[in-house]
């Protein structure tokens, strides 16, 4: 069920950097953390590159094997690699949307490079918003399980042994202890379907960019409360549905917006192709308009 991978990330030079993973096929996919493989953040841990080569070593084997990298998402850090070996036992998956807290939880990984180490804790916390260094917000199981650097992309189990995360994070500093976080399973899976068949996550585009204008800000700006249209991609939706520069967001099907946020947790409960529904305020009058979402450029 668990593997650790050494990358090796080249920028000015060659370093190292490992982690944990999955193994959620018998014919050698691996679920893992974007940020193992694929670094894109200057504030990371690990460099800033793309992996050149990813070495996995599954439990009880010393063998390397060589992982191709057959997809990756920065919005929810995840990543799909695959070895060429066959006959591999999956791990047995759970449901995250039953989690309770207190219950048992046991991270699986390979910690500062001690491969298949086990800590066990409890579950602290469910539905957790946490925002990493990059201010990117995730939604998360939060375990009081030890989770160390190497652990990202390992298994959160239940007292079953079945997955109910991957570890992807920790908060860490003087007096913070036993603060793990995990990605939900359930979220998962579609991403994991998404980045085998194209290589990347399909997702909804509008094709604005925002600012967010809460009470104070829009009395100022003689503007209502809402989503200010600061500029609109060229061929986009928000440009052939009339969308301009200027106009204030105030409603998305139906509900009240404020936030770049809220507004995007709306358009992703819709799929490409499908129809969305705005609500403007445009020189102190309120628009209707329909826009149908293409994919993400």
């Amino acid at each position: 069920m668990e593997y650790s991978v050494n990358s090796i990330f080249s920028k000015n030079g060659t370093s190292t950097a490992s982690g944990s993973g999955i193994i959620m096929s018998e014919d050698g996919y691996i679920l893992t953390n974007n940020h193992i493989v694929n670094s894109t953040s200057t504030n990371s841990y690990y460099e800033v590159s793309k992996a050149s080569k990813v070495t996995v070593y599954l439990y009880n084997d010393e063998t390397p094997y060589e992982a191709k990298i057959i997809g990756t998402d920065e919005q929810t850090d995840l990543a799909v690699i695959k070895i060429e070996k066959s006959g591999l036992v999956p791990a047995e998956l759970g449901d995250s949307s039953s989690v309770k807290v207190g219950e048992f939880s046991m991270a699986v990984g390979n910690p500062l490079g001690m491969q298949s180490s086990v800590t066990g804790g409890m579950i602290s916390a469910v539905n957790r918003e946490v925002t990493d260094s990059d201010g990117k917000t995730y939604i998360l199981i939060q375990t009081d399980a030890a989770i160390n650097a190497g652990n990202s992309g390992g298994a959160l189990v239940n007292a079953e042994g079945k997955v109910i995360g991957v570890n992807t994070l920790k908060l860490s500093g003087t007096g913070i202890e036993g603060m793990g976080f995990a990605i939900p399973i359930n979220s998962t899976l579609d991403i994991y379907e998404q980045l085998i068949q194209y290589n990347k996550v399909k997702r909804p585009y509008i094709g604005i960019t925002g600012l967010d204008l809460d009470e104070k800000t829009a009395e100022y700006n003689k503007l209502v409360v809402g989503i200010y249209v600061k500029a609109i991609d060229d061929f986009s939706s928000a440009e052939k549905a009339g969308l301009k520069v200027g106009d204030v967001i105030i409603e998305a099907d139906g509900k009240k917006v404020s936030t770049m946020n809220e507004l995007n947790e709306i358009k992703n409960t819709h799929k490409i192709g499908d129809e969305m529904t705005l609500k403007i305020n445009r020189n102190g009058n309120e628009i209707s308009i329909s826009l149908t979402l293409a994919e993400q450029p």
